[in-house]
């Protein structure tokens, strides 16, 4: 394989780049931040250490202009080589399956998101970029320049489920099965060798329906979610078994409990809503019992568990575990790592430090440290705790100064009618002599959480425009209790759209935001509430930015050629959350923007993508046309090849200059 850039090599301290590099960097204008170091994509997306702790591959951009894998063998002298990099393709995610192999898959950064396939491909490829084979086939546009070597590749309806400790060959993939359409039936599980493309089936007479599996650290298949029908079924297989076993079944929408992860001797761990406020904990499960045990492992009042439990790469026991709750912990069980972690958190202090290692237990140890903070993308180092030895691998964005970014922090505010709502506020670093214009961001989904504690490329872009940001985690967002969640059950445009106007008005009082100068923006779900705050509230907002934005919730129970939701979440899971299309048609009407356009008063922004299938752009043409005849001809973006969101760098800029300038010209 060609060899990288010479001047691009690992030093103790310092990482030097190509000239080539370089010259991608935007230029920054004197006191503004331009736009592309917000939005164009991250120098260093990822690192990870191979088992052995001898080489660092990284994900970078760094010397072409794609996204390719680097190499560093940190035995010699941390010698880079370029593993494997693309002229027509980026590597989207990549796995060490043993110290000699990588899997990884793929996508075309420069195309629209909504040109787009749903598969990625699979290939493996060892560190030094020799034995470049591919596994999966691409049903894309993409042409590689990889061979095949004795076996076919596997269709294109395979995607990675697991990579297993061990050091062997073998990875697990998963093939999907349609219903004849675009949804997907099922799913079955196979061993796939890496270093000869065979196969071997784990699925073991799985149920039908199975449509997510958990494996244990070595790869053997535990359990199996099926759903049909608004249904969920949790099969079980023992360690000793073959056969698969129910442990409980419930509607989908209410689940007893949630599968999360299993360890090397067999102990499944699952959350249930049991939690204080019913927030989401996790516990072992009781399988004598057939249920979860009463007490908690790990629990974070006032948020759901949301995190991962760590393995031991040796023993596949669990040695530690990943929560987020504002902003990431981690709290280790095994006493070595537990150290090493202080270690780590004394020299980066007052920063989210996530520790990786390999040949932890051992004096010769391999740590990689990604250290973060919501004013820093992140940092990537490799630490020798023997000799105290550190090393700086890179900066996750470079042009990026923490100085100059916002603050992020996390408060709560009440609703009109009492309940507590969490709020995200991103206050920018120059200081104001008065209340600052403020842009209320409101997210996607809109069953989901908002935001965590970490640098954020949109919030940070409003701040350094001189904006507070706010976002609220209005009821229905998850992450904050069942209670929360549920309350925002069929309340689309309604209770829903007054916890974003409460969240506003909350910040007007602590004295934070002129209540002159606010603007309400969002995509998707968030460009929903935009136009419905603007119908709803009109006096509150002097604008408004929605993008790829519902304006007619009816439309999402179309057919799958107008919108791509799955017809199970269509016939079982829409109809409780937002509304049953028949019982609740008028209402349905009633919270649909396009049929109240001639309410809107100010200034509004659309943005669409011509190829998107979550929310199709017919949204926003019969949005656009509503306004005109009631005399509002709001400013209209078309991004061509664009799906659910803008995936070309060009237009994720373009968007962001159209945005600033809109809100420059309504609130300053």
């Amino acid at each position: 394989m060609r060899r990288f850039c010479g001047l691009f090599i690992l030093t103790l301290g310092v990482l030097v780049t190509c000239a080539s590099a370089l010259a991608q960097m935007p230029t920054p204008v004197a006191g503004q931040i331009p736009a592309e170091a917000f939005f164009r994509d991250a120098d260093i997306a990822d690192a990870k250490l191979s088992p052995s702790g001898r080489w660092l591959v990284v994900k970078t951009g760094f010397g072409g202009t794609r996204i390719g894998l680097m190499a560093f063998d940190l035995q010699a002298k941390n010698a880079a080589t370029q593993t494997v990099r693309y002229t027509d393709a980026d590597i989207r995610t990549f796995h060490w399956v043993n110290d000699d192999r990588l899997v990884f898959d793929l996508v075309d950064l420069e195309r629209g998101s909504g040109d787009q396939r749903v598969a990625p491909g699979l290939f493996s490829v060892r560190p030094d970029g020799s034995e470049l084979r591919q596994l999966v086939k691409l049903n894309s546009p993409f042409f590689v320049n990889s061979r095949t070597v004795g076996r076919e590749p596997l269709e294109w309806n395979h995607v990675l489920l697991g990579v297993p400790i061990g050091g062997g060959d073998e990875v697990i993939v998963g093939e999907l099965k349609f219903d004849g359409g675009r949804d997907l039936k099922s799913i079955s599980a196979k061993r796939l060798d890496v270093a000869s493309g065979r196969t071997a089936s784990v699925s073991l007479g799985a149920p039908p329906n199975a449509v997510r599996w958990l494996f244990d650290p070595k790869g053997e298949p535990r359990v199996i979610v099926s759903v049909k029908d608004g249904v969920t079924q949790v099969h079980w297989r023992a360690p000793g078994r073959d056969d698969w076993a129910e442990l409980a079944h419930f509607a989908s929408l209410s689940p007893a409990f949630v599968p999360r992860f299993v360890d090397a001797s067999g102990d499944l761990y699952v959350t249930t809503g049991d939690g204080p406020g019913g927030t989401d904990v996790l516990k072992r499960f009781d399988f004598k019992a057939a249920q979860p045990q009463a007490d908690a492992l790990v629990s974070a009042p006032g948020f759901d568990f949301a995190g991962e439990l760590l393995f031991d790469r040796d023993s596949g026991m669990a040695a530690g575990v990943r929560v987020d709750t504002d902003a990431e912990t981690t709290v280790w069980f095994a006493p070595r790592m537990k150290a090493l972690q202080q270690a780590v958190d004394a020299k980066l202090p007052g920063r989210i430090n996530r520790v990786g290692c390999s040949r932890c237990a051992l004096p010769d140890a391999v740590v990689r440290v990604y250290s973060y903070s919501d004013q820093d993308p992140g940092q990537y180092w490799i630490y020798r705790p023997e000799g105290e030895r550190w090393v700086v691998v890179g900066p996750a964005r470079k042009g990026v100064d923490p100085r100059e970014m916002a603050t992020l922090d996390l408060h709560h505010a009440r609703t009109r009618d009492g309940l507590e709502m969490p709020v995200w506020i991103t206050t920018p670093k120059a200081p104001s002599a008065s209340p600052r214009p403020a842009v209320v961001l409101v997210h996607g989904g809109p069953f989901m959480r908002g935001s965590h504690w970490q640098w954020e490329a949109q919030a940070q872009f409003l701040a350094s425009r001189g904006y507070l940001v706010i976002e609220p985690e209005f009821r229905g967002s998850t992450g904050f209790g069942d209670k929360h969640f549920r309350a925002g059950w069929k309340q689309w445009g309604l209770a829903m759209q007054d916890d974003v106007a409460d969240a506003v008005l909350w910040a007007i009082s602590k004295g934070w935001t002129d209540p002159k100068r606010v603007c309400i923006a969002g995509a998707s779900y968030g460009g929903y509430a935009t136009l419905m705050g603007l119908v709803r509230h009109p006096d509150l907002y002097r604008c408004g930015a929605a993008w790829v934005a519902v304006t007619d919730p009816r439309l999402l129970f179309g057919l799958d050629w107008i919108n791509d939701l799955p017809e199970e979440y269509k016939k079982f899971g829409l109809p409780a959350l937002l509304g049953d299309p028949v019982k609740d048609a008028q209402a349905l009407k009633d919270i649909a923007p396009v049929e109240q356009a001639a309410r809107i008063k100010v200034p509004v922004l659309l943005a669409y993508g011509t190829l998107d299938r979550r929310v199709p752009i017919d949204h926003g043409n019969r949005m656009r046309a509503a306004m005109r005849a009631a005399g509002q001809e709001p400013e209209w973006i078309a991004y061509e090849g664009e799906g659910h969101g803008w995936q070309r760098l060009e237009n994720r800029v373009d968007f962001a200059k159209r945005l600033e300038a809109f809100l420059a010209r309504n609130l300053k």
